[in-house]
């Protein structure tokens, strides 16, 4: 009962009742056994800890199901054999053998309404015997000569990986064009001995399963000395079986490796088609791989072995089977006694599956009442005794599948529920009672009404599922009606009391109405009808409910009176427009009124943009038109976007502006060889709507550059160079391929322009060397553009100086002058002006007992001339040079001068004090001489 319902008390009871009835009949309803699990085939290692197998069985059904187990047919007897036990429908088996354990199992699941068999699940054991210790005989072959080194693997299950160490363990033999080991023998062959393979072979074996792994007794490979053997044609020694049988969807490996000298090559094909694109080659070619193998990829395929000696092929058929498959299963299925059952179950399988059946587990045959053809089960007349458990077997020698079904039997006396009805009608309108037991076999329905049987007329008619319908209801229709069902088992009689009412109105308005996108609107539906019965109401929008939860943003639902409802929708959106409709229900009918919607708002996208043709600078456009949504577009504004764009940005057009009643427009001043996308969006009076989706990239045409670079400038570079720089022109104004730059220049008061071709776009400079001119010689610059389409334009005249050069003259009167024990000063005159004159000075020092190289040296803040050093050597010789320097390089280093800086003590007043001698540039010439503590001269 919805909310909008609840008034309607006698609806809901009976919808109540009616639903916990069903839910006590869904809770016991019984049923025969439906397998959940079945059992799968395992694989058990024999040297496990767990010691236990278990084989999974679990069914539903009601009464729970019993549970037995079978091997290979014969049932399990828990009891005479301490190691099996049940769990649940699970098989435990504890110390579980291959002699007395291994086989096919399959498990059995019965109530008291049948039993259904489960598929055979098989058990196997995974072990991995021992070599024989027994020592290997030695294999002796001349040089070039082919063999074949056996493995001989011991006991096991199931498969193994092989493979080959070679000497001692973990050498392994890697396989190649020349050796090759065969994971079908386990055999390791070698086409062509060379003295290098000389040497002990152990067959190292793994089982797939465990991982356990055993190593084989040695084989040693000797060389025999009678001499080398000379070239033989190829001889197939692995070869895969002439008929392969392999399961759809898994990978098959076929295998072709030859002896020979030379060694020989492997190639393969497939007779009368192609061999599988997704097949693979492995190890040298000597595999054919062809993962999840299809049907298709059946066939002959062959090897070839082949050296300059000749060659040889093997031929084998691959087949590939599959499981069946069901394409139609049966059904659980309820009939009346008498009635007549037809099953048909269908699968697909290759070999073609056959198909049997079993009822209750046991065989089922044709016989009497039974047919059985194949997939179609046919059983005439049923009867209680053909209820049970069904279960149709489609099997090949690959595989089976089952499908189950429970068929039941039904034998009921008849039994209505509710009991009485209460059926109102609308005055005027048709009105349907209905008679339905529950009965089986199918009873006999009669109507009476008071005590008279009814008689069927042109406006009280009993249709074939025994409903009642009466034509045309009036006021004298009303009363009770009595359905009377009958079989062989009981009977039972269904009241129905029938009223006939006036018909309801409902008026909603207004009918038709018209809003801006943003505005809010109510429509107010008011329902007129019989005064005894109760009213509930629900809105709907395009025949759809409306969910006022999960729309309460826009759409309110008011009760204003109790037989008035609004609907408030606020907030209106373009996507509100449309059909709005009104139900009003009582228990005798149902009326339904609709209003019109229609919500203004800007423009929809348009549609398709479509380039029809494009130039260097224009591309002509057309669109269709988008909805007005109510207000007709007034304009369309046309939009680009490039890589060179943020974004979209609106272009010109022709003619501007663009009307709305316009579906073609020429978008104008675009840029040469620019690569665009175009879209295209509609205004009206209330605004602006989306954009229409992009149009295909398109590229304008090629032109002659029309932009030249920008903030040509220069200057600076070593002696006697012309340094040109300038902005490199975007790749959006190139215009075209093959874009370069053309640099034009001349001296001052020259005639003849000397031009260069730069090539690459995206040079920014540009050096001419000619030691003719001095420094500092102004010239006239110019940079121009070109592509393959011709030569733009160039950029205004510039003057540009050539270099000044390094510093050309060494700084003069350079003095040094001891400060303190650990600091000199330096002082020094400027070289006189001109081109070259120093930006910066650099002062280079290091002690008379070093090399110049490793010294230490240090510049100048500014054009300054005088420098303090610090943190020098006491009583050392220092040798010391400057050199100016600028952007472009430095310039010659003035003479050595040196400086003694001498620390020495006085000893006066028992005081320490420390002396400072100056230092001239004579001192490195007249020597050294260190003063004595006490000399007073000093």
């Amino acid at each position: 009962c919805s909310s909008n319902n609840e008034s309607n008390s006698f609806k809901c009871n009976w919808l109540s009742h009616l639903c916990l009835y069903l839910c006590f009949l869904t809770e016991n309803e019984e049923f025969g056994p439906v397998f959940i699990q079945e059992p799968d085939d395992v694989i058990f290692p024999l040297d496990s800890d767990e010691k236990k197998v278990v084989l999974h069985c679990e069914a539903r059904g009601n009464p729970l199901p019993t549970y037995r187990w079978y091997i290979n047919g014969t049932e399990l007897d828990t009891e005479a054999d301490y190691r099996y036990s049940f769990i649940d429908g699970n098989l435990i088996i504890t110390n579980a053998s291959e002699i007395t354990d291994y086989g096919k199992y399959h498990c059995k699941a019965e109530n008291s309404f049948g039993t259904v068999l489960s598929r055979d699940a098989l058990l196997q054991f995974a072990y991995l015997g021992a070599f024989s210790g027994k020592t290997r005989g030695g294999v002796s072959v001349r040089e070039g000569q082919g063999v074949v080194l056996m493995c001989t693997p011991p006991p096991h299950s199931p498969e193994i990986i092989y493979s080959w160490v070679f000497n001692e363990f973990p050498s392994f033999v890697a396989e190649d064009s020349r050796r090759f080991i065969s994971q079908d023998t386990g055999n390791l062959y070698i086409s062509k001995v060379q003295p290098a393979d000389v040497g002990s072979y152990i067959c190292l074996v793994k089982n797939t399963v465990t991982n356990a792994r055993v190593l084989s007794p040695p084989t040693p490979l000797t060389m025999k000395t009678d001499g080398v053997m000379g070239e033989y044609e190829p001889k197939i020694e692995v070869h895969f079986p002439t008929s392969v049988l392999a399961a759809k969807g898994v990978t098959v490996r076929l295998e072709c490796f030859a002896l020979g000298n030379p060694v020989p090559t492997i190639t393969w094909r497939k007779i009368n088609g192609n061999i599988p694109k997704k097949a693979r080659l492995r190890k040298s070619q000597a595999v054919l791989e062809i993962p999840n193998i299809q049907l298709e990829d059946s066939g002959t395929y062959e090897c070839k072995a082949e050296n300059p000696r000749g060659g040889t092929a093997f031929k084998g058929h691959l087949q590939v089977y599959t499981l069946p498959q069901w394409t139609r299963m049966i059904n659980d299925t309820q009939m009346d006694s008498g009635e007549k059952l037809q099953w048909e179950c269908k699968a697909t399988g290759r070999p073609r599956p056959t198909y049997r059946w079993l009822r209750n587990g046991l065989p089922l045959t044709s016989q009497d009442r039974i047919e059985i053809v194949n997939g179609e089960l046919t059983i005439h007349k049923v009867q209680q005794m053909d209820s049970g458990m069904y279960q149709c077997v489609a099997e090949n020698k690959y595989g089976a599948t089952y499908s189950n079904a429970e068929l039941k039997i039904l034998a009921s006396a008849p039994v209505f529920v509710p009991n009485p009805i209460r059926v109102i009608a609308t005055l005027g309108k048709d009105v349907s009672i209905e008679c339905k037991p529950r009965a089986s076999p199918k009873p006999r329905i009669t109507w009476k009404r008071g005590d008279r049987r009814i008689q069927p007329n042109k406006r009280i008619m009993l249709l074939r599922n025994n409903t009642l319908r009466i034509v045309n209801s009036s006021r004298a229709d009303e009363g009770s009606y009595v359905c009377r069902a009958e079989n062989q088992l009981g009977s039972a009689e269904l009241t129905a009391i029938l009223w006939v009412k006036e018909a309801m109105r409902v008026e909603l308005s207004p009918t038709r109405v018209e809003v801006t996108v943003g505005e809010s609107v109510v429509l107010s539906c008011k329902a007129t009808h019989d005064t005894s019965l109760d009213v509930a109401f629900q809105w709907f929008f395009n025949q759809k409910p409306i969910n006022f939860q999960q729309d309460g943003g826009h759409f309110e639902y008011v009760q204003t009176q109790s037989s008035t409802v609004d609907l408030m929708i606020r907030n209106i959106l373009l996507k509100h427009a449309g059909k709005y409709g009104c139900q009003a229900q009582t228990s005798a009918d149902t009326v339904f009124a609709e209003a019109e919607l229609l919500v203004r708002g800007p423009p929809g996208p348009p549609g398709v943009v479509i380039v029809e043709e494009i130039t260097d600078t224009t591309a002509t456009l057309s669109w269709t038109r988008g909805l007005d949504n109510h207000s007709p577009i007034s304009t369309y504004n046309l939009q680009a976007r490039s890589p060179f764009s943020l974004g979209w940005q609106t272009v010109k057009t022709d003619p501007d502006p663009v009307t709305g009643d316009m579906e073609s427009a020429i978008a104008v001043e675009l840029n040469p060889w620019v690569e665009y996308e175009f879209r295209v969006v509609a205004s009206n009076a209330i605004g602006t709507g989306d954009p229409s989706a992009p149009s295909r990239a398109v590229r304008t045409k090629e032109a002659v550059p029309s932009v030249a670079p920008a903030n040509v400038s220069g200057g600076n570079g070593r002696r006697h160079e012309l340094v040109i720089s300038w902005e490199p022109v975007s790749e959006e104004f190139q215009n075209g391929e093959g874009f370069g730059y053309i640099v034009a220049f001349r001296a001052n008061g020259t005639r003849g322009w000397k031009e260069k071709m730069v090539t690459s776009a995206d040079s920014t400079t540009y050096k001419y060397r000619d030691e003719t001119f001095p420094p500092l010689t102004p010239f006239e610059v110019k940079v121009g553009v070109y592509n393959n389409k011709g030569d733009g334009p160039f950029s205004k005249v510039v003057i540009i100086h050539s270099a000044e050069g390094e510093p050309r003259d060494a700084p003069s009167d350079v003095k040094a002058n001891s400060v303190s024990s650990s600091e000199i000063r330096v002082t020094w005159k400027p070289p006189s002006p001109g081109p070259g004159r120093p930006r910066g000075y650099e002062v280079s020092y290091w002690k008379d007992t070093e090399q110049e190289e490793s010294g230490k040296k240090q510049r100048t803040v500014k054009n300054e001339t005088s420098m303090v050093l610090t943190g020098l050597e006491g009583n050392s010789l220092y040798l010391i040079t400057v050199k100016g320097f600028n952007s472009i390089g430095q310039g010659p280093a003035s003479k050595h001068r040196s400086c003694y800086n001498l620390l020495y003590e006085l000893y006066m007043h028992h005081s320490p004090k420390v002396a400072v001698c100056l230092c001239s540039p004579g001192v490195a010439q007249t020597g050294r001489q260190r003063p004595q503590p006490g000399d007073k001269n000093h």
